[in-house]
């Protein structure tokens, strides 16, 4: 199929303080969670003057995205659009229908399958286009990423990074921390043909960076950010939990790694920088915290590679992966339906 113009599909965040609690409200929409929980939340971003980084970290992705299609001649107009936020998914695809694209490949700031990380954004898509009507253009998600190089190498170098901020006589009692979103439990476990992938894939991208960046070290995959209700399961052990073991079993210093995220947004400097930096000073560790992408050159050059891999016959754009988990261009149906919604 031939495509006219890519979308990045982002979470989106508030640039206000008064935005924050409708941002909330649209992020947590049918999903139980209580006012106090909410109220905890939008605490955290007043301490950022209730703006979340994340609009500008797109603004900036999306900026060099341009400027790399410009340069590797790749000639797709790129529109931005937000799940929780302006600009909302559906406003942007009206400009779409208006500038009269017909035919689009999304890239969504999530490199995981699941169904907060893949099918989520999909339903969004199509309610968006639902939304604009029938001459709203077809979108097409780009596959997932957690195994490509672009994604994977700078994650790696960030270890490494982090790791030559510590005490190298220390190097025999440091561990890799490696965090991602946590999600319930049945979400986790998602029916479908490929259910389980969440917490699959970020298993085989922290072997891969753990192997890469410091194969010397042991390392271990946890959670950070739950926002459910509390008597629903969800992914554990949470980083701060964790933390509290690692320094009983006589680890004295850690690098934490948000593989589960693409940049520094607010769930990474508040539970991360903030929180879990505090958790690590009262336990008497030693805390580094390695970077995201961002707009390493790397992952620009990814969703390139994501686009041109998609319209080229593969024999001629071979997919660059590092993994072995399977991957698809098209989810099958009934893909990622957790087993119950939370």
């Amino acid at each position: 199929m031939a495509y006219e113009a890519l979308l990045l599909v982002g979470f989106g965040g508030p640039e206000r303080p008064e935005d924050v609690l409708p941002f909330l409200a649209n992020v947590t929409r049918g999903r139980g969670v209580p006012p106090e929980r909410l109220a905890e939340v939008a605490e955290h971003y007043q301490h950022f003057g209730g703006v979340s980084p994340i609009n500008q970290q797109n603004r900036d992705l999306l900026a060099a995205i341009r400027a790399d299609f410009a340069a590797n001649g790749v000639d797709l107009p790129v529109y931005w659009g937000n799940r929780n936020w302006h600009p909302m998914l559906a406003d942007t695809v009206a400009q779409m229908r208006a500038d009269g694209i017909g035919t689009a490949l999304a890239f969504v700031t999530s490199a995981y399958g699941g169904y907060s990380s893949c099918r989520q954004y999909q339903e969004d898509l199509v309610a968006a286009r639902s939304a604009v009507g029938p001459e709203a253009p077809m979108i097409d998600k780009l596959r997932q990423f957690w195994d490509h190089p672009g994604f994977v190498e700078p994650h790696t170098d960030a270890v490494r990074a982090a790791l030559a901020t510590l005490d190298p006589a220390r190097r025999a009692t440091t561990r890799l921390v490696f965090t991602a979103h946590s999600v319930p439990t049945a979400m986790a476990a998602a029916a479908g043909p490929q259910g389980g992938r969440y917490e699959a894939q970020l298993r085989e991208t922290a072997a891969l960076v753990a192997a890469a960046a410091a194969p010397d070290l042991g390392y271990d995959l946890v959670w950070q950010s739950r926002s459910g209700p509390p008597h629903v399961p969800w992914l554990e052990p949470d980083v701060n939990d964790h933390l509290a073991l690692l320094a009983a079993d006589g680890v004295s210093s850690v690098v934490v790694s948000p593989i589960g995220f693409v940049s520094d947004h607010l769930e990474v400097v508040w539970d991360l920088d903030t929180e879990a930096a505090a958790t690590a000073k009262r336990l008497g560790l030693d805390f580094a915290r390695a970077g995201t992408p961002g707009t390493d050159p790397r992952f620009v050059s990814m969703v390139r590679e994501l686009v041109v891999e998609r319209v080229n016959p593969p024999d001629t754009s071979p997919r660059r992966r590092l993994g072995t988990l399977p991957v698809w261009d098209t989810c099958p149906a009934g893909c990622c339906v957790p087993a119950r919604r939370p």
